[in-house]
């Protein structure tokens, strides 16, 4: 089966400034815009903004 270009890969880079970056998907119709999620960043050790990268 092919992947839909509904539910698109994105790369979250951390704000921290540490390179760490997570890969997930997201919806285009729930969220056009960029995606921005507070996750946790194993090198700062602590919860940081990621934002999505293109």
């Amino acid at each position: 089966m092919a992947r839909s270009e509904l539910r698109p890969i994105v790369r979250l880079r951390s704000s921290a400034g540490t390179g760490y970056a997570y890969v997930t998907r997201k919806s285009r119709r729930n969220d056009p815009d960029r995606l921005q999620l507070t996750k946790y960043d194993p090198v700062a050790r602590r919860h940081v903004l990621f934002r999505e990268e293109r």
